[in-house]
């Protein structure tokens, strides 16, 4: 089946990121967008699904190509654009291709030949590079990351764009491209539901454990989560009521 994949002539350029206690939220907005979508959508937020992935219409061999077309869109052109950098460093979440083991660079196959974009010593493509990913290549003129389409988990993205209160949908559109809401907007509720476990079980010290991503990838601060609806409460609590059902059992 034919997928629409994001377009490659997507351009970041005029994109900016709102921060603001009591104006505009953050999020990527577009010069030639409609008004409406330089703020949160409300649609969006609003209208969760009772329970991720538990939906009986929810079709997993539908929803499938729609997420390989957000890790493709990740990985092939966000991660090189720098607002998507400027917001991972503001976060404190390291890129794939900023990985000091095993990045990925690229959705696809990379051959030792492959030619592409020469990166900084802090991790960034370099000024004047026009090829968004290559082959990484080491002693010998090995490719490091081997001859099979790179694999990368989106999740801690989500999870670090939702603890810190990112998680606006001109955000998620950036980090995952057009087709985020089909690919990935399952997980995106889902760990909003977590969120709200996470701090209703736990002290702010161990929720801010919880995530951390090891001793280069702390999460600089918590916030509430953004957003709420009554609605996504509501789903929250029951939910909540059946785990505690399931603990007493």
């Amino acid at each position: 089946m034919a997928m629409p994949r994001p377009g490659d002539n997507h351009n970041f350029q005029g994109e900016q990121v709102f921060w603001s206690p009591s104006g505009p939220t953050p999020g990527f907005c577009h010069p030639h967008s409609e008004p409406s979508s330089c703020r949160p959508s409300q649609n969006i937020s609003n209208t969760p699904p009772v329970q991720p992935f538990a939906d009986a219409q929810f079709d997993i061999f539908d929803w499938h190509p729609y997420f390989q077309s957000c890790v493709r869109y990740f990985l092939d052109h966000a991660q090189y654009e720098g607002p998507i950098q400027a917001l991972a460093a503001f976060v404190n979440i390291q890129l794939p291709f900023q990985k000091s083991s095993n990045p990925v660079l690229s959705s696809r196959a990379n051959s030792p030949s492959g030619g592409g974009p020469g990166l900084s010593a802090a991790g960034f493509a370099a000024p004047g590079s026009s090829n968004r990913a290559a082959a990484a290549v080491g002693p010998g003129g090995a490719g490091l990351l081997g001859a099979f389409p790179s694999h990368i988990s989106l999740l801690p993205y989500i999870r670090r764009l939702v603890a810190t209160g990112f998680d606006f949908p001109a955000v998620l559109h950036g980090f995952f491209g057009d087709d985020w809401q089909r690919g990935i907007g399952q997980f995106h509720e889902q760990e909003r539901r977590n969120y709200l476990f996470a701090t209703k079980s736990n002290s702010w010290l161990d929720v801010k454990a919880a995530y951390d991503m090891g001793a280069e990838e702390t999460i600089p601060f918590l916030k509430p989560l953004q957003n709420t609806t009554e609605k996504e409460i509501q789903a929250a609590e029951a939910a909540w009521s059946e785990w505690l059902a399931m603990q007493d059992w």
